[in-house]
């Protein structure tokens, strides 16, 4: 859609660019896992992973979700504000780096998400 010219004034209307900016800024501006893999080494992106697993559990003022994928024993976690649509069943793309988490002085391996999306 293009700016319209009023052949009554020298105003032109830029909503429709404001608008088709705003589009470009989301389109673009989405984390790259390509790029986040390059700034931390300790970073890995995996595709098409198949959830077999998906927990969400309350904790604070945030939700901690667990997810279990297909062909790997340890758990993928992340924490956001609000619950997430179930992923049972999904594909998605991960990016994550391993971790250590200690419960009752015993240590688990996990993985800490950092982007998780449908694939």
């Amino acid at each position: 859609m293009l700016p319209e010219l009023s052949v009554f004034s020298n105003r032109v209307d830029f909503s429709a660019f404001y608008h088709l900016l705003i589009f470009f800024q989301i389109l673009f501006m989405q984390s790259d896992p390509k790029k986040l893999v390059d700034k931390n080494r300790n970073l890995i992106h995996s595709e098409l992973m198949k959830v077999v697993s998906h927990v969400q559990r309350d904790q604070d003022d945030w939700v901690l979700h667990t997810v279990m994928v297909e062909g790997c024993d340890v758990p993928f976690k992340f924490k956001r504000k609000g619950k997430y649509q179930s992923l049972n069943g999904a594909r998605v793309n991960i990016t994550y780096y391993p971790e250590q988490e200690t419960v009752a002085g015993m240590a688990f391996d996990v993985m800490k998400v950092v982007r998780i999306k449908r694939g």
